[in-house]
């Protein structure tokens, strides 16, 4: 399985979105400061979780949510 998922800084406005084959592990190390592209916007919290059965079909989904209409999608989700 595979997931893509968006977190949403508390301390800033940022979204990041992400594909992992393991979302609880992901979602730990953007909280723990383990990513660099991350890192500045600590702490986080999951805004958006989707789950699929294989990683094209996920990589699609996270590029359209990384897009202008996804990410407007994704901001409507926080508010």
């Amino acid at each position: 399985m595979y997931y893509v998922y968006a977190i949403s800084s508390l301390s800033r406005t940022y979204i990041y979105v992400g594909l992992t084959d393991n979302h609880e592990r992901r979602i730990k190390q953007h909280n723990s400061g383990l990513n660099k592209t991350t890192k500045p916007y600590l702490p986080f919290k999951v805004i958006y979780l989707e789950e699929f059965q294989d990683r094209p079909s996920a990589r699609k989904r996270e590029k359209y949510l990384k897009s202008g209409i996804g990410k407007e999608f994704l901001k409507n989700l926080k508010e």
